[in-house]
């Protein structure tokens, strides 16, 4: 080692962040393993590599006794003083030992080490880029596919996309750009694992960051998403600005904002709701397309019972259940649904009209909690 060797170490800390210094006392270390493993040394040992030339040194470090048992880890009184004449029984002499070809060994180490170091550093240096951007949006190249799932190249490193994160409508083929959600960033004996989903809530989440300027300004805040990927989702909104129609913003001019994101995640519809804090609202909202007449709310079983016109009944439940169910995803509410006529039958009916205008019943209190 000289001088140059310094210098590089000098060069690969700017370039990759990795310490001098504390790359240097890992090759020490390693070179101490060297030399026991090449020469048969006592455990007792130090190795220096000098910081202003690179010159490596070997010493036996021996404890000074009056008696020698063990000459490899220990030097007589006697022979510690005519080294230096203030050494005294229980101190330690270092006693250089370099061997003649030690340099060519130092040198193999060196460059394991380096190269262990510089790898090590660029996986943190990965790790540390992605885990900053978890439950965010990013864009890759399909590299291929197997049972796994599909492998997304994202510049500088090697995504997983897992089978279970696909939508059932895509269809990749290599060299395809492919927007996902960063689900999860894992560290792995192999480096960091980066972990994509193009099922996840978040995605639609970040898909409207994208197209809604309001979003992104944080004027509409995106409260909660509910998916049955691939097929159908709900989007509950809120506009922390009066003057600002949260349904409008993120449907956009000709239904242009939310086209674009219903077209990234391959033609799945969106429903976008008004958020309310108000469970009863909330939950007559999340049923849309469905008119509600009313909705019962009971806390303790944190459930909520919908009261629709009895030719909507099939359109709030949804095929095979789908309205229904996502409507109890995005506001958390268990939601039992009835006709009309089931809840004149359960005595409901009359008790929800007898206050209620007669160009009421059979519409909710404000326009906008029935657009589909």
């Amino acid at each position: 080692m000289n001088v140059d060797f310094l210098e590089a170490l000098e060069q690969l800390e700017r370039e990759k962040g990795i310490d001098k210094d504390t790359l240097l006392e890992a090759i020490e270390a390693a070179l101490i393993s060297g030399y026991k493993r090449n020469f048969n040394s006592a455990p007792n040992v130090r190795v220096e590599i000098r910081r202003d030339t690179g010159e490596v040194r070997v010493y036996a470090r021996k404890t000074v006794v009056e008696e020698v048992a063990d000459p490899r880890l220990e030097i007589s009184l006697d022979a510690a003083t005519d080294i230096n004449p203030s050494y005294q029984v229980g101190d330690v002499v270092e006693i250089e030992v370099t061997p003649r070809d030690f340099g060519r060994i130092a040198a193999q180490t060196a460059k394991q080490v380096v190269t262990q170091r510089i790898r090590e550093a660029e996986r943190n240096i990965i790790y540390n880029r992605y885990i900053d951007r978890e439950e965010d949006i990013i864009t890759g190249l399909v590299q291929r596919q197997d049972a796994r799932g599909v492998y997304v190249d994202l510049g500088d490193t090697e995504a997983l996309m897992p089978a279970a994160e696909i939508l059932p409508t895509d269809r990749f083929r290599q060299g395809d750009r492919v927007k996902a959600f960063i689900m999860r960033v894992e560290r792995t004996t192999k480096g960091p694992q980066i972990l994509l989903s193009r099922t996840h809530p978040g995605l639609l989440k970040r898909l409207f960051e994208l197209e809604v300027p309001e979003i992104y300004d944080g004027v509409i805040e995106v409260k909660a998403v509910a998916r049955e990927p691939g097929y159908r989702s709900k989007i509950a909104v809120h506009s922390h600005n009066p003057d600002v129609d949260p349904i409008g913003a993120c449907v956009g001019a000709r239904g242009m904002r939310v086209q674009a994101v219903s077209q990234e995640i391959g033609g799945e519809k969106i429903d976008i709701i008004k958020w309310s804090e108000d469970p009863g609202e909330f939950v007559a909202n999340a049923l849309s397309p469905a008119k509600v007449i009313d909705v019962q709310i009971f806390e303790e079983e944190r459930m909520a019972r919908a009261i629709v016109p009895d030719h909507q009944l099939s359109l709030a439940i949804g095929k095979e259940g789908q309205n229904a169910r996502l409507a109890a995803k995005l506001t958390g509410w268990k939601i039992d649904i009835k006709n009309e006529a089931q809840a004149a039958e359960l005595g409901m009916f009359g008790r929800l009209v007898e206050d209620a205008d007669e160009d009421e019943i059979g519409t909710l209190s404000a326009d906008w909690l029935n657009e589909p």
